[in-house]
This record gives C-alpha cells, sequence and structure tokens, in this order.
C-alpha cells in the first residue's frame, strides 16, 4: 500500500501545516497517512513535543523502522542528499526547498512510500479538501473550569481575538515583534466592522501585549491562565471560540483564524516580510480573503 510519512516538527502552528499538506497528499493519492510524531523533536532546541492528539487525528504513529531508526539523523541526510538529484514528482524523500507556496507537491502522485519533511505554510497545500482539514482539526475542548468559563465567556459576546507574539523582549530593540503601530492600525480597522465588541487577548507575555491595544479597559479580557506550550491546544480552541481575528506574525494565530468557524469574519494580518526567524508575508501564507494592515 502507498504510504505519505509526515515528519511533525515545530510548534503548534507548525505542526498543524506539516499535517495539512500531508494528509492532502495522502488522500488525493489514496495512500495511507502516517505521522512520524517523534524525530522531529529529538533536537529541538525549544524542546517542543508533538500537541496533535488533542485534534480528531486518526491516522496511525510512525514505527520505529518508518523513523529510520536506528541512525535517523544520518539516514536521512542521506535520503535528502539522494533526492535533490531527482525531478520533484520522482522523488521519495520530498524536502521542503524555500519558504513560497510550492505548486509542485499538488502534483506528486507517490507509487509507493513518500517521506514528507518542511513547513508548508499555506493554505495552496489542502485548499482543496478544506472541509475534510477542518473536520480533521478540531480540536478536544478543554475540561478545566478556567477554559470552559472563558470559552462561554467567549460564546456569548461579539469577540475579537487578538494574539500578541513576542520573539524578542518587548522592551528591547529587537527586528522580530510587530510594531505597535500595527495594533493601532488594526483595532482601528476591526472597530470599523464590529465596533461594539470585546477584545480577548493571547499572548505569551499577557501584561506587555495589554500595553499594545489602544482600548479601554471594560473593553478586553486577557487570557493569561497558560503559560505552558503543553497548554498551547487550550487557547488555540478558545481563540477558534471569537468570531473576528487580529493575528501576529505567527502560525499559531493564523491557524486560530483559519479554525474560526464564524460566517462572514473578519481576519486581520501584519503585512511585513521577515525572514530567518520570523519568516513572514511570504508567496501563499496569507489567505486573499485576509486584510493586510
Amino acid at each position: 500500500m502507498k504510504k505519505v510519512i509526515i515528519r511533525i516538527v515545530g510548534g503548534l502552528g507548525n505542526q498543524l501545516f506539516c499535517y495539512a499538506a500531508a494528509c492532502r497528499l495522502a488522500r488525493v493519492n489514496n495512500a495511507e497517512l502516517v505521522i512520524d510524531d517523534t524525530s522531529g523533536f529529538v533536537h529541538d532546541p525549544y524542546r517542543r513535543r508533538y500537541q496533535l492528539d488533542h485534534f480528531n487525528i486518526a491516522c496511525r504513529k510512525a514505527t520505529v523502522v518508518e523513523r529510520l531508526e536506528p541512525f535517523s539523523r544520518i539516514r536521512r541526510y542521506l535520503k535528502r542528499a539522494y533526492n535533490r538529484y531527482l525531478p520533484f514528482e520522482e522523488r521519495t524523500y520530498i524536502q521542503q526547498e524555500g519558504i513560497n507556496f510550492d505548486p509542485r507537491l499538488l502534483q506528486v502522485r507517490p507509487r509507493d512510500t513518500v517521506y514528507l519533511e518542511g513547513y508548508w505554510q499555506s493554505e495552496g497545500y489542502f485548499k482543496d479538501i478544506e472541509q475534510t482539514i477542518r473536520e480533521h482539526l478540531r480540536i478536544s475542548p478543554p475540561t478545566d473550569i478556567a477554559n470552559q468559563e472563558m470559552g462561554l465567556s467567549i460564546q456569548n459576546t461579539l469577540a475579537v481575538a487578538i494574539h500578541v507574539r513576542f520573539f524578542d523582549a518587548p522592551h528591547a530593540p529587537g527586528p522580530h515583534n510587530v510594531s505597535n503601530d500595527y495594533y493601532t492600525r488594526a483595532v482601528m480597522q476591526m472597530e470599523k466592522w464590529v465596533p461594539c465588541a470585546h477584545y480577548f487577548i493571547f499572548s505569551d507575555q499577557p501584561d506587555a501585549a495589554r500595553a499594545r491595544i489602544p482600548l479601554p479597559d471594560q473593553r478586553i479580557t486577557c487570557v493569561a491562565h497558560h503559560r505552558r506550550d503543553a497548554s498551547a491546544y487550550s487557547d488555540l480552541w478558545l481563540m477558534t471560540q471569537c468570531q473576528h481575528f487580529i493575528i501576529a506574525n505567527s502560525t499559531f494565530s493564523w491557524w486560530g483564524a483559519w479554525l474560526g468557524e464564524e460566517q462572514g469574519k473578519h481576519v486581520v494580518a501584519p503585512a511585513l516580510k521577515k525572514m530567518g526567524k520570523t519568516s513572514w508575508g511570504f508567496e501563499g501564507l496569507i489567505p486573499d480573503r485576509w486584510m493586510l494592515v
């Protein structure tokens, strides 16, 4: 049987992109999708872990053999090196080249087992099976009281999710954080659409994030009860309960906005281009229906 083995890597947002692209590749080719939930985290510098068990994903995990163990790093290196010399559509180990949307992946027709590696950060890789991806990425709601109460609060109001991500220290010079001006412009635009909304701030540093939002306290709630990476899915679930979105230069809030199911939702995204640590603004990342400011 044909197989697509996806190597999951990165934080939760990137893990979702990995899965979605691989799911589409497997589905349109009538192949089995297998998840390598281990090898991409062995040497992760941030000690991140696989987090997709909180979603409605039914495919199995890779065996030791399918993870190319033992000597996985060497064996992957050799497979990557060999496959670079093959035409893209004939490769059995497909590693993403560059960060722009690469339509070649949509034309791949596996004959046997194909390994897939990369972030694949565009809905273009799975747009044609969007409803399937939405079903698979339904989040299992957290069951603790704090999250359930916050979820009800969001569901019972006209809610805008704002995500503020700090790649650099909030009060130190650094090129990777979105500017304060972005949030001012984004809130001004959102106020034109939904002037009576309540704003829910999601951030790794909620106090610093609050200072960037030009609204009175009575119109803002900071979602600040999560502090661990393992709880990221809870924040994502809460974010998807909102009706409208102001996202950061972050794949985490990208998915919060994309998975939000409100018809006619408004999404504002930062119109900036960053490479390296915070790759952003590249071809295919932002859906045309979202507003860049």
